[in-house]
């Protein structure tokens, strides 16, 4: 239910106010973090006026859409106007190297793991690949195991989450699905 406060707007002031706090955050917001800032008992309330804002955003086709990611919601610019917003932005985001990708994925997939673990399976040292993950807040550490040395564990993060549009690690696609996108993807060999 609606707080003292809150109670005596309108559905359209309620749903202006949330867009407000969506358009300033700059990470996603939980339901949770809405209901106390809007102090709101109720998430169906918070759940409805969500709905409500992502379907008047996209039968009005607007600039951006409500994106729900890494257990909140996030205003997002839409993927056809990537082009015009980099421009304003003017600076490249600097792409992972193939190195950095690879440790990221085993990270994804396999975590809590170790470094050792990552190099394992890659076959080579990844201490430079690390570091520039938890440089980048794509990974960080977990903790340390209780073995010779106490490495230290690893494991992915919400920056994570949103720069890859998941919601959590269970969006990851399977192994199935890998296996059948190599299959169709286009050998880039020449």
């Amino acid at each position: 239910m609606l707080s003292q406060g809150l109670s005596g707007l309108s559905m359209d002031n309620l749903m202006a106010i949330v867009e407000s706090l969506l358009f300033a955050a700059d990470t996603p917001l939980t339901i949770d973090k809405m209901k106390t800032v809007l102090e709101i008992a109720d998430p169906k309330a918070i759940r409805h006026v969500l709905t409500s804002l992502a379907e008047e955003y996209e039968s009005n086709k607007r600039g951006f859409f409500l994106s729900e990611v890494a257990g909140g919601f996030q205003l997002r610019t839409r993927p056809e106007h990537r082009q015009w917003v980099r421009r304003l932005k003017e600076t490249r985001p600097a792409r992972l190297s193939r190195a950095s990708l690879e440790t990221l994925a085993i990270i994804a997939y396999k975590q809590p793991v170790l470094r050792s673990d990552v190099e394992y399976l890659r076959g080579v040292d990844c201490g430079g690949p690390v570091r520039t993950l938890l440089e980048r807040r794509l990974i960080r550490v977990l903790g340390r195991k209780d073995l010779p040395g106490r490495p230290m564990i690893y494991g992915t993060t919400k920056q994570f989450l949103e720069v890859f549009d998941l919601n959590d690690l269970t969006d990851l696609p399977t192994l199935k699905e890998l296996k059948e996108l190599g299959e169709t993807w286009p050998n880039d060999s020449k």
